[in-house]
C-alpha cells in the first residue's frame, strides 16, 4: 500500500482546496512513477488520519480521480491506482493532430513548438 502520507502537503492556508491539492498530488505521484499502476492507495479513513484530513475530503479526492480514471475501486479490496492514464491515449490524440496541422501548414518542429509555448504562457489559456 501506498505511504502517501509521506510525501503528500495539504497546505491549509493555500488559495486551492484541501480536496484538490490531495487530488492533484496524486496525480503527479502516477504521472512521474511514484504511483505505479496496481497500486493499492490507502483507505480513505486512513489517508484522512494521516493527512489529519476530513475524510469528505478525502473521499471526493477519490471520487474525482476515479471518475478521471485515473484510480478503481475494487469494491472491498480498496482503491488501486488505474492500469492506464486516460490522458496518455488523450494528449497523443490531440498532438498527432496538431503535428498533421502543423505540417500542412509548412511548419516545423520548433516553430510549432513556439505556438504552444506561446498559449501556455497566455492568462486563460485553459478556457476553450
Amino acid at each position: 500500500m501506498a505511504e502517501l502520507g509521506d510525501w503528500v502537503q495539504i497546505e491549509q492556508r493555500a488559495d486551492r482546496p484541501p480536496f484538490d491539492q490531495l487530488r492533484t498530488q496524486i496525480i503527479d505521484g502516477i504521472r512521474d512513477g511514484r504511483l505505479p499502476a496496481g497500486t493499492r492507495l490507502p483507505t480513505v479513513r486512513e489517508l484522512a488520519g494521516q493527512l489529519q484530513m476530513a475524510v469528505n475530503t478525502v473521499a471526493r479526492a477519490y471520487r474525482e480521480l476515479e471518475t478521471a480514471g485515473l484510480v478503481e475501486t475494487r469494491g472491498r479490496f480498496g482503491t488501486f491506482v488505474a492500469r492506464t492514464d486516460p490522458a496518455d491515449a488523450r494528449m497523443a490524440r490531440a498532438a498527432q493532430k496538431y503535428v498533421a496541422a502543423a505540417k500542412a501548414l509548412g511548419l516545423d518542429k520548433a516553430d510549432a513548438l513556439a505556438y504552444v509555448e506561446a498559449e501556455f504562457g497566455r492568462p486563460n489559456s485553459n478556457k476553450v
